[in-house]
């Protein structure tokens, strides 16, 4: 009697211990459920918009669409491989700029546009910008040494010094005004039109009034097609 009753002790504790186990087993999986319901339900976390940055002013005068890549490589006598576009401010004017490459060395042309900036009301319109770069050559001399503020100068840096005041050349024909600004190593012809100025400078080995008989018939192509 007494190893019936044990045993019945022993079934009923058995019974019961695997009673509480999977009653610990549901306590747990109804937490877990909680859990995940908590998360599934909840609000996904707010993410940081990127700082927007104004759109760049784009020139209403596009400089690639000025002078065709055929007619640049026929005039400058080179082949030109492609033409590339880029545009920013300098000055506080708004340049557009396009650069024709040309599969001969050092035949490249660059032609740019400069025009105002309306999203500046300090920058300058076209006609102040021109009268300001080209002062020294419309009688405003102010900017040339007084006698007896002149110092001497010696060799290179005197003769460094005289090409840095070589004077833009008046250059007629062409636009309201044009001149050629440059030296025996290089220039470019600027020509002011239709409020805009028009800025053309070629390489290669020509002297320098080639370069500007060829500057001139580029930039006559580019104000044909000025807005």
């Amino acid at each position: 009697m007494k190893s019936a009753a044990s045993n019945m002790i022993r079934c009923e504790l058995y019974v019961l211990t695997r009673c509480l186990v999977l009653l610990l087993l549901l306590c747990e999986g109804c937490k877990e459920s909680r859990q995940n319901r908590a998360v599934s339900t909840s609000p996904p976390p707010v993410q940081q918009k990127a700082a927007e940055t104004p759109d760049a002013v784009e020139p209403a005068i596009a400089a690639c669409k000025l002078v065709t890549t055929e007619e640049v490589g026929a005039i400058q006598g080179a082949t030109i491989t492609d033409a590339k576009s880029s545009a920013g401010v300098s000055g506080g004017m708004l340049m557009s700029q396009c650069y024709y490459n040309a599969k001969e060395p050092n035949m490249s042309v660059s032609l740019a546009v400069i025009e105002h900036n309306p999203r500046d009301a300090s920058a300058p319109d076209a006609r102040s910008y021109w009268a300001e770069s080209f002062r020294r050559s419309t009688g405003d001399e102010s900017d040339e040494e007084k006698p007896g503020e002149r110092k001497e100068k010696r060799g290179g840096a005197e003769r460094e010094e005289n090409e840095k005041r070589v004077p833009p050349k008046k250059v007629d024909g062409i636009g309201e005004e044009a001149y050629w600004s440059g030296n025996r190593f290089g220039g470019a012809l600027y020509v002011l039109a239709k409020d805009a100025i028009v800025r053309i400078s070629v390489g290669g080995p020509d002297n320098e009034q080639i370069k500007i008989d060829k500057s001139k018939a580029l930039a006559l192509k580019a104000l044909e097609r000025l807005p």
